[in-house]
């Protein structure tokens, strides 16, 4: 993953970390702010499964505050190496989707894991960024049924 792209997401998770929304629509405009190539919903009501109302009748994402307040990158190179070794081993059928405008995985990254996982299928949805269903589903369903259908075809399924 492109740290910039790592720390800019964490940005966007930690601003309202604290003191959270006065509302689901608020939630939404800081969403549309960050994500402006999305097409904006309707209803902001489909963003209430990401929240969770405190005590204090605010908004706050639903993840836990802990795991972004604690996030600690001196230990990044040493996971991502032990991912790439646990990648080289993998033998079952992967995919690899990856939103174009991903801001977190890169072309080049993409790359080093088709290099890593060759057997891998990769699929590049244009129009996404990191959250490749969100921003796109039904691309990103039609890469997941194609690439189940593969296996059926080749006997995996």
């Amino acid at each position: 993953m492109d740290p910039v792209g790592v720390m800019k997401v964490l940005g966007f998770m930690h601003a309202h970390l604290e003191d959270g929304f006065t509302s689901v629509d608020q939630a939404a405009e800081a969403v549309a702010a960050y994500l402006p190539h999305r097409e904006r919903a309707r209803s902001s009501e489909g963003l209430r499964r990401s929240l969770r109302r405190g005590p204090d009748g605010r908004y706050r994402w639903h993840w836990d505050p802990n795991f972004i307040r604690n996030v600690v990158t001196t230990r990044e190179e040493r996971r991502f190496e032990r991912l790439e070794e646990a990648a080289a081993r993998l033998s079952l059928p992967v995919q690899l989707i990856r939103g174009r405008m991903s801001e977190l995985v890169t072309p080049e990254a993409a790359e080093a894991f088709l290099q890593v996982v060759p057997h891998a299928r990769f699929d590049d949805i244009s129009g996404a960024g990191h959250m490749v269903a969100g921003d796109r589903n039904d691309a990103f369903t039609g890469a997941v049924r194609d690439f189940l259908e593969g296996l059926e075809g080749e006997g995996n399924a």
